[in-house]
């Protein structure tokens, strides 16, 4: 970014309490120039938990954009970031985990919000339950203990659960949690699941990474009319041809970028630099 650009030599008050700031700092600090604080007093599963104890209060931009807000109101700055993760069955292979992870930045002194974003199928996410503490490291071993973290409880549902133990991340401390549940649940059994927590969790922690990257190239395309960042793609208009038939295919044909801040937006046709589909794509080639 310029010297002069709208980040420079500001601080930006980073929503976090789970060690997000190793890698979202770096990147901003180096790419913006901005320095990032973490308040110390605010606590982001107030806005939801992994482990459901809590749910979010919205879906993952609104939970990001609550975090971002808390976050502004504790520390009187104009410069906020957020960030949140959601893992779910893979749209199109649903055996398969996937996570998405955004980034937001929210500067309340230029009135701009921008969203980097990470949609990955590089995860851990799992879980199992184990009648003994053999499973239990079976499952461990699986998920890549114990530079990943466990959490172990009664049940998946939180809310039967008489407790939820959280960032196991030794042998000691999984046999000691696995026994106790074992030994106190009335089905015999205990469930097990990753922590996906960021700070118990490195292949998560990469993907924030990553999105905090495409937040960085989003807030580098500057509106061309007014030079605002955050010139980014708000529509995308399907139909690239098929490269047999030329029918049109689900693919994207063109893409509208927009200046959130003047409202000059502008087209780009092609925007994968192909002109024509994958005729396995097609639905009249390959039906």
């Amino acid at each position: 970014m310029p010297k002069d650009s709208l980040f420079t030599n500001r601080i930006a008050v980073l929503a976090t309490m789970h060690q997000k700031e190793k890698v979202i700092a770096p990147i901003l600090e180096t790419e913006l120039g901005i320095k990032i604080i973490v308040p110390q007093d605010l606590n982001t599963d107030d806005f939801g938990t992994f482990t459901r104890e809590i749910n979010r209060p919205g879906n993952q931009i609104a939970s990001a954009r609550l975090k971002a807000k808390k976050a502004l109101e504790l520390t009187s700055e104009t410069l906020a970031l957020a960030s949140e993760g959601s893992f779910a069955p893979h749209p199109s292979i649903p055996f398969i985990s996937s996570n998405r992870e955004i980034v937001m930045l929210v500067d309340e002194k230029h009135n701009l919000e921008i969203i980097g974003e990470e949609f990955s199928l590089e995860t851990n996410h799992n879980h199992i339950v184990v009648e003994s503490v053999a499973q239990a490291f079976q499952f461990a071993n699986k998920i890549g203990f114990p530079a990943h973290g466990l959490v172990v409880m009664f049940s998946e549902s939180p809310q039967c659960s008489q407790q939820v133990i959280k960032g196991i991340i030794t042998a000691e401390k999984l046999v000691e949690a696995v026994n106790f549940v074992l030994e106190n649940s009335p089905t015999g059994k205990a469930h097990l699941e990753t922590d996906m927590r960021a700070m118990y969790n490195p292949t998560r922690m990469n993907n924030i990474a990553k999105a905090t990257q495409d937040l960085v190239r989003k807030i580098k395309s500057l509106c061309p009319k007014c030079s605002t960042p955050g010139f980014e793609i708000r529509q995308r208009i399907p139909g690239l041809p098929c490269a047999i038939c030329y029918m049109p295919t689900s693919l994207t044909l063109t893409v509208i970028y927009q200046c959130q801040k003047c409202g000059f937006s502008q087209e780009k046709p092609f925007p994968h630099d192909s002109k024509y589909a994958d005729p396995a794509q097609c639905m009249y080639c390959n039906p």
